[in-house]
């Protein structure tokens, strides 16, 4: 195997930490827009670098990602950038016959008229609107192979097969209770991202309605996380899970809920209410002249990058999804978690907790996939797997997951 891997950021950089341990490929290209910044992910490696090699490349540039995919004779792209840069790739990796690897979907667009009620273009549509092509090629595009989405969908898939007879619900339920030292507001992912997902419309989905949406932060409860974390209030979120797991999984009710906090909450409402959540250029005077920008990119400018922010981190991060249904006849609920400290993926890997949860599961999957233990064709999420297999390697990986009966 051979990997693109566009990103070098947090979890670019942490997906090289990771990969650089284990024999499954043969070389990885990582390539960023800031040819420093990948430089650095590689230099970082030491000894365990010679089979990595660092390019400058722009994700938004569809020919010349098809270039390195080709000069590097790259059989998979695994792309480890925002969302903005999902369908670029997307298409870039098919128009050079290699499969494909994402951890977030293409962007949805709200319901012109009825945000709060409807759906509008959903998370991924763009990317399934393809899925016939991919498959007639016989190429794989598996999206949403993060730790949410991704893991999260293969507690899906895995509580499905093994656990019930019968699914009424399933809830993804994230929350955690990091800290870092020294800052009063410091998002431990993305804000560009984060603001993405909080402020559009959430995403409900039940048997008899299909998907729907509420609005932002809606529904919220209490959710007592494992390993120490406790109770956290969990709000309704946009979440490509929401999108993923009924194309596979028969439920009659799936739902995200994220631990933000009620001052995560307040500072995502002030942002939108004053426009700083836009990603339209506005023009700005400047001593040099008028300049177009993005607010959002500016709110992300003027905040620390959470890759940087590991040695002020404190606590632990908790992914999982809970399952009501039943077994046996009986009722049965449970939760399947992974929880991750951020002392020991510092002292591990060097990388914050966060980024490094989300890192590990696509490096997983591509072993999967050299190895054929995952096979497939077309746009398939997660669900669409064997769950055991990634759950035995993420165990191997020095990562083990949890199972709560409630």
């Amino acid at each position: 195997m051979r990997v693109l891997l566009v990103g070098a950021g947090g979890v670019g950089g942490a997906i090289t930490r990771i990969a650089a341990r284990r024999p499954f490929f043969d070389a990885m290209v990582v390539a960023d827009y800031d040819l420093s910044r990948a430089e650095a992910a590689v230099a970082a490696l030491g000894d365990q670098g010679a089979r990595f090699r660092a390019e400058r490349l722009d994700a938004n540039d569809e020919d010349a990602v098809v270039a390195a995919l080709r000069a590097h004779e790259c059989d998979v792209l695994l792309n480890a950038t925002d969302p903005r840069f999902v369908l670029p790739l997307f298409r870039a990796a098919r128009a050079a016959g290699a499969n494909y690897l994402d951890m977030a979907m293409s962007l949805s667009r709200p319901h012109p008229d009825r945000p709060y009620e409807e759906c509008g273009v959903k998370l991924g549509d763009a990317q399934f609107e393809d899925a016939a092509e991919w498959e007639k090629a016989g190429a794989l595009a598996l999206v949403g192979m993060g730790v949410e989405p991704g893991l999260s969908d293969v507690f899906t898939r895995y509580a499905a097969d093994e656990l019930f007879d019968e699914i009424q619900e399933i809830g993804i339920r994230d929350g955690a209770n990091l800290t870092v030292d020294g800052y009063d507001f410091a998002p431990s992912f993305s804000i560009w991202t984060t603001i993405e997902e909080c402020l559009n419309p959430p995403v409900v989905y039940e048997a008899d309605r299909g998907w729907f949406t509420t609005e932002p932060f809606s529904e919220p409860e209490v959710f007592e996380f494992p390993e120490g974390i406790g109770p956290v209030e969990c709000v309704n979120v946009e979440h490509e899970e929401v999108l993923l797991v009924p194309r596979w999984v028969d439920a009659k009710r799936v739902t995200f809920k994220y631990g933000l906090g009620n001052e995560f909450i307040e500072t995502l409402k002030t942002l939108h209410l004053l426009g700083l959540d836009r990603t339209e250029p506005v023009t700005v005077a400047s001593a040099s002249g008028p300049v177009a920008v993005s607010p959002r990119d500016v709110v992300a400018a003027c905040l620390p990058d959470p890759a940087t922010l590991g040695d002020r981190m404190r606590g632990k991060t908790c992914a999982g999804t809970w399952v009501r249904g039943t077994k046996d006849g009986e009722p049965r609920e449970v939760y399947l978690y992974h929880v991750v400290d951020n002392e020991w993926s510092m002292a591990e890997y060097g990388s914050q907790a966060v980024v490094w949860q989300t890192a590990i599961n696509p490096v997983i999957a591509l072993e999967l996939l050299a190895t054929g233990a995952w096979t497939g064709s077309g746009v398939l999420g997660p669900e669409a797997f064997p769950a055991g297999p990634f759950l035995d390697l993420l165990t191997a990986y020095g990562s083990p997951w949890g199972l709560r009966e409630q």
